[in-house]
């Protein structure tokens, strides 16, 4: 079963996509800051972090950039309000897999919907079971 850590603050976010990677086969096990998500992602062994920018005490930038320094692999996927380019560029740069920006619909983040799972990463365990575009 696949593992995904999911760092966001905004609960009904959280709790959304918690709800929907669970009902899919994933665990979940979700974060509401930066240091939280520091601690987990050099623990855990996820096979996938989906990882807000905005957060509370360090913000996703740090996040990712101290996890990518830590030598964790795991594939990560950045969500944000944020939509200037500059922004993601950065995240990309500092080792983000791949880029969402809210608002999103549910339907754009279910696993086995393409444009939210697909990118260079394709970590073959989360993909697994996610299905495919029609």
């Amino acid at each position: 079963m696949p593992k995904i850590l999911i760092v966001e603050d905004d609960r009904d976010i959280a709790f959304g996509l918690e709800e929907d990677l669970t009902r899919h086969g994933h665990q979940v096990e979700t974060v509401g800051d930066g240091e939280q998500a520091v601690r987990r992602g050099r623990e855990g062994g996820f096979d996938l972090i989906i990882l807000d920018l905005m957060l509370p005490r360090k913000d996703g930038f740090e996040v990712c950039r101290e996890l990518r320094r830590a030598g964790l692999k795991t594939p990560i996927i950045m969500l944000t309000a944020k939509t200037h380019e500059a922004e993601k560029v950065l995240g990309l740069e500092l080792g983000a897999d791949d880029y969402v920006t809210k608002p999103f619909s549910r339907e754009s983040c279910a696993p086995g919907s393409r444009p939210f799972f697909a990118g260079r990463w394709r970590s073959p365990k989360v993909s697994a079971g996610l299905g495919t575009a029609s």
